[in-house]
């Protein structure tokens, strides 16, 4: 007999488990599916925006896409006091980066200790200004300054180079309330969570991911082309319509 099928108290826990499970397992599947149909529709952006703008304009469509893993660090006070980023490159951008460093001559997709320690850092070398793509605001939109990287290390996977960091707040502040997201302004790069959200250091806190509502973002930046001079150079800062939004709550003690 299956053992969700077992009536009485001993049956009832495994059938709650599988429930909770399948429940799990469908959450998981949505997700997957909204991250496909986010990443299919940003890739449709990029080639309507190489087919269809002025020809020789210097204009910014994604180039790189970054399966992106985020890890608010909260003390127990309640305080969010860093970030930690794991950013897990696409296929194309990892060739090109072992390419360019001319790296894995022998291409077997397994690099020595030599080489990942000189990819490590490689992506942290940060002009003056640069954000690292990362922005955390209060519910307000006030920003929160966040401090230089931190690295943790890389790695190279399944053909896929990842690195790690943390970004150290400032200046902690309550947690509750934060918003955090992570995009490039001008697009050049595409994020994604698919990583996931976690939050360590104080289980009375939970973060839930937000996804942008796509139709109004596309509406949005439609508008905004439309408006650009056939001679444009530039192009509108999109990156933030498209960010999922990372919202941070924690419990109060009562």
């Amino acid at each position: 007999m299956h053992m969700g099928a077992r009536s009485g108290r001993q049956g009832f826990p495994v059938a709650a488990s599988m429930a909770a499970g399948r429940r799990s397992r469908e959450r998981d599947f949505r997700r997957r599916s909204a991250l496909a149909m986010l990443r299919a529709m940003i890739r449709s952006l990029a080639l309507a925006a190489a087919c269809c703008l002025p020809a020789g304009g210097a204009l910014a469509h994604p180039h790189i896409f970054i399966t992106t893993a985020l890890e608010l660090q909260v003390d127990d006070t309640g305080r969010l006091t860093g970030v930690v980023v794991t950013w897990d490159y696409d296929e194309m951008y990892s060739m090109l980066l072992l390419d360019e460093l001319q790296l894995d001559p022998d291409y077997d997709g397994i690099l020595t200790e030599a080489e990942l320690a000189e990819l490590d850092g490689y992506d942290l070398n940060w002009m003056e200004g640069f954000e690292g793509d990362l922005y955390v605001s209060t519910a307000e939109g006030r920003p929160v300054t966040l401090g230089p990287p931190e690295g943790l290390g890389v790695s190279f996977d399944d053909q896929t180079y990842a690195s790690r960091h943390l970004r150290p707040l400032e200046r902690p502040r309550p947690a509750s309330g934060l918003v955090v997201k992570a995009y490039d302004p001008g697009f050049y790069t595409a994020y994604d969570l698919g990583g996931g959200v976690t939050v360590s250091g104080n289980p009375a806190c939970s973060a839930r991911i937000i996804p942008p509502e796509i139709d109004e973002s596309y509406k949005d930046l439609a508008a905004e082309l439309a408006e650009l001079p056939p001679d444009a150079e530039g192009y509108p800062q999109v990156g933030e319509t498209f960010a999922e939004t990372v919202q941070i709550t924690c419990e109060t003690k009562s």
